[in-house]
């Protein structure tokens, strides 16, 4: 048969895929307990590499000794059987190593060694195998290989773009890992079809067993106010839960497991208390009347602005148009003349807007494993200080603490802001006088140099202004730069 014929090169070809999309959904497995971060992506990189170059040497090996499609077909069921043993153990598996690691580092090392290194070796040994089962003319091996190779990366290639493209958004992860594993499993049984016969369709049974399982069980959780959705940019949980301070029931946005907005279920009251400090801006600035907000998760402060300022516009910036629709159906967003939304990076609209602004919000920094580094440097803060007008103001929140190593991230951006701005002040939300707390900190700068006063006759807002961070902050930092900005290595030491 002509397929037959290109039976090696079909299997190459979807291995390759495979091996990229198990890459990207991996990003999405390790997320919601270690971010996002560089050290997460070196993590997850470098430990599927080696485990390809592993699998690359023993594949080799192997093949010399007995090359057969029998024993080709048994590598690729098994690393279709391991990829449903990762299914299963991963978030058992990361709750313990979160617990247990606090630092992103050392966590996904571990999470990428156990999850993805077993599959990855084994997918590693496919095109070697393949190789030698293919070579049937010394005089042309060369080019023989190198095909082969070539159709496993055009494999990857495509498997990247389909992943990030269409795959991980329309599936998400575990319905997409079972996917890989049932394509798998299939490729294992065209090699094949005598060997291991009926494991490997009990195998392809229970693998779709669980892909039906899986639909059903989203629907059941939805139905209960739970929500696992993966989105182009991220993943995210949405879940109601009980506030901390109030014992007031909750909704809560986790996207990659941190909680990036919360919406009490019986109020419009604003939940997380860092968000009240955005009203600074009315002390700072009384007559502003335009302002931008950088990141919308589920639009809390963007829809207590519009309520509390009823003349006022806001613009807001979030780059994940997903998010958006997220917080229509679940948190009350409604459309409003009042309220644009752009959906781009927000580097990328500082860099070619034309707009100007009386208060910029800064809630990129809602992470504690990433932040976006782009919008922490000298040149992001030159482009806020020039789109805004006269007595602009911008007000940024940043979890870290101000003294000792867990502050480096914020005295280097306090640092950036100083260089920029001619007033720069913090506020420390939880523990105003602790400057080793580790904490929502936020930061003001003023465009203004008029010498400002602490104190307002409205009592809310009197309160927020208290919470002013008086003592000597320690100029040791350098300041931030596209050209330099090592931001996920500064916020490592605050977790």
């Amino acid at each position: 048969m002509k397929i037959y014929k290109y039976i090696l090169e079909a299997t190459v070809f979807t291995c390759g895929a495979v091996v990229m999309i198990f890459e990207l959904v991996g990003s999405r497995v390790l997320g919601p307990y270690f971010g996002t971060s560089i050290f997460v992506w070196t993590s997850l990189i470098g430990i599927i590499l080696g485990s390809l170059s592993l699998g690359y040497y023993l594949g080799g090996k192997i093949a010399d000794k007995n090359p057969s499609f029998h024993n080709l077909s048994l590598i690729i069921f098994l690393s279709s059987i391991f990829i449903g043993l990762a299914i299963i153990i991963k978030d058992p598996l990361l709750l313990i190593l979160q617990n247990n690691f606090t630092g992103a580092k050392t966590g996904s090392i571990l999470a990428s060694l156990i999850l993805f290194l077993p599959t990855s070796v084994l997918l590693g040994m496919v095109s070697p195998y393949a190789a030698k089962l293919k070579i049937d003319d010394l005089s042309t091996s060369g080019s023989m290989v190198g095909n082969l190779y070539a159709i496993s990366t055009t494999g990857s290639i495509v498997g990247t773009f389909l992943s990030g493209f269409y795959l991980i958004p329309r599936f998400g992860t575990n319905k997409l890992l079972i996917i890989l594993s049932i394509t798998l499993i299939i490729i294992s049984m065209l090699l094949s079809a005598k060997q291991f016969i009926k494991i490997k369709l009990y195998a392809l049974i229970i693998a779709l067993f669980g892909l039906l399982t899986i639909s059903g069980f989203n629907f059941i959780s939805e139905k209960n106010e739970f929500a696992d959705i993966d989105t182009a940019y991220n993943r995210i949980w949405i879940y109601n839960h009980k506030d901390a301070t109030t014992n007031k029931p909750v909704k809560i946005m986790g996207i990659n497991n941190e909680n990036q907005s919360s919406m009490f279920l019986d109020s419009d009251d604003l939940v997380n208390e860092y968000t009240k400090y955005y009203h600074l801006a009315k002390h700072f600035n009384p007559n502003f009347k335009k302002a931008l907000m950088f990141g919308g998760a589920g639009y809390s402060y963007p829809k207590d602005y519009l309520n509390k300022y009823p003349q006022n516009t806001i613009d807001v910036i979030e780059i994940d148009p997903m998010v958006t629709e997220l917080a229509k159906k679940y948190f009350n967003l409604k459309e409003n003349p009042r309220l644009n939304i752009y959906h781009e990076d927000g580097r990328v609209y500082l860099n070619k807007t034309r707009e100007k602004y009386d208060a910029i919000f800064g809630d990129a920094f809602g992470s504690h494993y990433s932040v976006p580094y782009q919008l922490t440097t000298k040149e992001a803060a030159q482009r806020k200080y020039d789109i805004l007008n006269n007595n602009g103001v911008v007000i940024l929140n940043i979890i870290s603490s101000i003294e000792g190593k867990k502050g480096e991230f914020l005295r280097a951006e306090y640092a950036t802001y100083k260089s920029i701005f001619p007033q720069v002040y913090l506020f420390p939300v939880r523990q105003p006088a602790d400057g080793k707390e580790v904490q929502n900190i936020i930061l003001v700068a003023l465009k203004s140099k008029n010498d400002q006063v602490f104190n307002n006759s409205d009592p809310k807002l009197n309160e927020y202004l208290q919470h002013l961070w008086k003592k000597e902050i320690d100029a040791d930092m350098p300041i931030l730069t596209d050209d330099y900005a090592p931001v996920d290595y500064y916020i490592s030491k605050a977790i």
